[in-house]
């Protein structure tokens, strides 16, 4: 059975092993697909600090081979999406019996074990069960529609504000999406002309170049006024200042990263507009939430490239992806592991 294991940086071998539940609270599950992330890729090349060996892999759905007697709701031969991220049960809030106020959350991948194998144990509440509307390759974006909704909940704006989303990559596309699900409307600028056709082809009107024109076309749609809130998406590459300068006085900016990168920022706009800056990395406790918005067809990942691989092998893969982000251009790298 495969069990891709990163032993060092660029050192990824496969050696199989046998996993069996080991408590009636524990599922096992095949691994059916498996989403690369640039995520994957930061930890393959060593840009992502982790104690070796570590299985990768943080985005993954799969089929229920076993479950123990004390698992509720999640049954054997159930779709379930793996939770990608955990609380540390080490932090004052776990500690406090607060699991879901954890402020060290950990990722599967980096901190534990994550799914590019073939079968996966861990605890029931570790899963999610799918409903026969979200097919796998939409499970597989739960955690980035997740982060959009993060987001949204911490900007706390009301319908009809305007937000910057600063990068259209498929992070930032599905950010736009989410903010539109909820009425606000977002402003996406971007450098590459695909990403701005899918955005509209997406529903979102209001999408621009990064060029020197930009601010000019941002005060045309907001009235004057530049935006309420800005999203800087990292896996863009654009200078941080963009987002910082859309804003009005006193707004928020959210730097939006589910995988470091390192950037600078200067902060002069930071302090003479007195703005408030926070990031977003996660979408801890948010996948049932996101799960009813796949329902109810809020957010379109239709409209991104996908490749669905039967062959591969996942240490090229992830050098083309060191060299080559995906993400930036709207396309999906699947892995099919039952074939």
């Amino acid at each position: 059975m495969d069990n891709w294991l990163l032993k060092g940086p660029k050192t990824l071998v496969n050696e199989p092993t046998g996993q069996n539940i080991e408590s009636p609270t524990q599922v096992k599950v095949k691994v059916s697909h498996l989403l690369v992330t640039d995520f994957d890729a930061q930890v393959f090349s060593g840009d992502i600090p982790v104690t070796y060996p570590r299985v990768l892999g943080r985005a993954a759905v799969g089929i229920v081979t076993e479950a123990g007697e004390g698992c509720y709701g999640v049954e054997k031969n159930a779709r379930v999406y793996f939770e990608p991220t955990r609380s540390c049960g080490k932090c004052l809030a776990c500690r406090s019996g607060k699991p879901k106020e954890c402020t060290n959350v950990i990722s599967a991948g980096s901190d534990f074990d994550g799914f590019m194998r073939d079968f996966a144990v861990c605890e029931y509440r570790d899963v999610a069960a799918l409903p026969d509307s979200v097919d796998d390759i939409h499970a597989l974006c739960i955690e980035p529609v997740g982060i959009a909704e993060n987001i949204y909940d911490k900007l706390n704006l009301s319908a009809g504000q305007r937000v910057a989303v600063v990068g259209a990559d498929i992070t930032g596309n599905i950010i736009a999406q989410v903010l539109q699900y909820h009425k606000v409307i977002p402003i996406v600028i971007d450098n590459n002309p695909a990403n701005l056709e899918r955005a509209r082809n997406c529903g979102i009107y209001y999408t621009f170049a990064a060029d020197d024109e930009l601010d000019e076309r941002v005060k045309d749609a907001t009235g004057g006024h530049f935006c309420d809130a800005a999203v800087y998406c990292s896996n863009s590459r654009l200078p941080i200042s963009i987002s910082t300068r859309l804003v009005g006085n006193g707004k928020k900016v959210v730097l939006c990263s589910p995988s470091p990168h390192n950037a600078t920022m200067d902060i002069s706009d930071v302090l003479e507009k007195n703005l408030t800056v926070f990031g977003v990395s996660n979408a801890y406790d948010y996948t049932d939430a996101v799960i009813n918005m796949f329902i109810h067809g809020a957010v379109n990942l239709d409209v991104f490239e996908k490749e669905i691989l039967t062959e591969y092998n996942p240490v090229e893969i992830l050098k083309q992806k060191c060299v080559a982000t995906n993400s930036k251009t709207g396309k999906m790298t699947v892995l099919k592991m039952i074939l």
